[in-house]
């Protein structure tokens, strides 16, 4: 049997395993030690398995560090309001606009993404604090359901970005040159979500109601409450662009300042920080056990010489570029709809990156492409994980009216995509300018 083929039913029984409902990390670990163990033999599996124990404790994994830091920093931020200063002050600079609330919800989406750093977090509050705000307001329940939706997918592309962290450890990238060059695309899907609200706004203003506006003064003053996420992006992002900290030390001092900025401003108890502290350790532990299995899996991937495969029939085929990344664009699409978007990266970034390299895109760029499509899929049926997120949140709104109220906003992450193929510079300017 060729080693390309059994690296193709080891992809594929991934798939099944995760279909089946078996944890992520225990299905790309049951299917790395399997193939290893066929390819060659239980002797060497069982000492690759032990490696992948043993790699969370080495120096290669340093970079790790920064996965709990940055979620402590996101579930303290959560827990001590800020993501309802966040949505007030998006608000307020959106007021007098139709669609003003949907618009300032997509304004507070990407500015607690750049705090939380996960799609999920951003969904789950937004969900509670923006949706009862625009049906009460009048809102198209799919409308709001769906802006949040969407609006939560900001949560992995704006840094810091836990998902990037994760590709760049599978790809050998640097974490500052991809948050570098998520900055820009993150900030262009935003303003691509407001423009499909707006044109929603002329199309069918009676879903999107108009609300009076406010005074300057009135809109200045919730934007004076934002200090605390300034600070603190500051801390997360800034020092890392500007080469004060490194990404572990700023994950560092970001989450000690959002508990200093917590304690101070009495926004959460020691029973609150316990429980975030708490949340933390368990979230980190479910990652760091799909980390252990994705280690084994890229290991049998490897062994297999499947990348290799892949790659030498691509050259063989002698296909355009862009040809290439539109099949890849199409097998993530069809993924989307049925995994998360950490499952697709680490199953596919193994096989896809020495392919995309090897046709000319840089590594730091393919990054910010496959989280983009990732993206997608988190709000694509029939899984689409921020839908079912909303719908934790709020049962009574019914299922297809989410699944409606998102199908605008495919637009805009398609509109990205389109520019990231066309534009490749829109990821990599700020890595190069940055970092050269």
């Amino acid at each position: 049997m060729a080693n390309e083929f059994i690296g193709l039913l080891g992809l594929l029984g991934v798939l099944v395993l995760i279909l089946a409902r078996i944890p992520v990390g225990a299905a790309l670990g049951i299917i790395g030690l399997l193939g290893y163990a066929v390819m060659d033999g239980w002797q060497f599996a069982l000492d690759a398995a032990g490696q992948a124990g043993s790699y969370l404790v080495t120096e290669d994994a340093y970079g790790l560090t920064v996965v709990p830091l940055f979620i402590l920093m996101g579930v303290v931020a959560t827990r001590s309001g800020m993501s309802a200063e966040l949505y007030n002050a998006a608000n307020a600079l959106f007021s007098g606009m139709r669609g003003a609330l949907a618009m300032g919800t997509i304004g507070a989406c990407a500015g607690f993404g750049a705090i939380s750093g996960s799609s999920l977090a951003t969904a789950a509050t937004m969900s509670r604090v923006a949706i009862p705000e625009m049906r009460r307001h009048g809102y198209d329940e799919a409308l709001a359901t769906g802006t949040v939706a969407s609006g939560g997918t900001l949560g992995i592309l704006i840094p810091p970005s836990v998902i990037l962290i994760f590709y760049a450890i599978i790809a050998e990238a640097g974490v500052p040159e991809l948050f570098a060059a998520a900055l820009i695309p993150g900030i262009a899907l935003a303003v691509l979500h407001v423009v499909v609200i707006a044109v929603m706004g002329r199309l069918y203003p009676d879903r999107v109601p108009k609300i009076p506006g406010m005074s300057l003064v009135e809109r200045l003053m919730p934007v004076t409450k934002l200090w605390k996420v300034v600070i603190l992006f500051g801390c997360a992002v800034g020092g890392i662009y500007l080469g004060v900290f490194s990404p572990t030390e700023a994950a560092a001092v970001s989450a000690f300042v959002a508990i200093l900025i917590a304690g101070a401003t009495r926004t959460i108890t020691w029973a609150g920080l316990r429980e975030s502290l708490i949340e933390t350790v368990m979230t980190t532990a479910m990652l760091f056990f799909i980390v252990l299995g994705a280690f084994l899996f890229k290991e049998f991937i490897v062994l297999t010489q499947l990348p290799k495969a892949v790659t030498a029939f691509f050259g063989t085929e002698s296909l355009h570029p862009y040809v290439v990344i539109l099949i890849m664009l199409g097998v993530y699409v069809i993924l989307g709809c049925f995994l998360d978007s950490l499952s697709m990266i680490l199953i596919t970034v193994p096989v896809f990156l020495p392919l995309a390299e090897t046709i000319g895109f840089d590594k730091v760029w393919f990054g910010i492409f496959v989280v983009v499509v990732a993206e997608i899929g988190l709000i694509t049926p029939p899984v689409g994980m921020n839908i079912f997120v909303i719908r934790a949140q709020m049962p009574d709104i019914a299922l297809n009216n989410i699944y409606r109220g998102i199908v605008p906003f495919l637009f805009a992450d398609a509109a990205l995509v389109v520019l990231l193929v066309l534009i490749p510079s829109m990821a990599l300017w700020l890595p190069k300018l940055f970092y050269g």
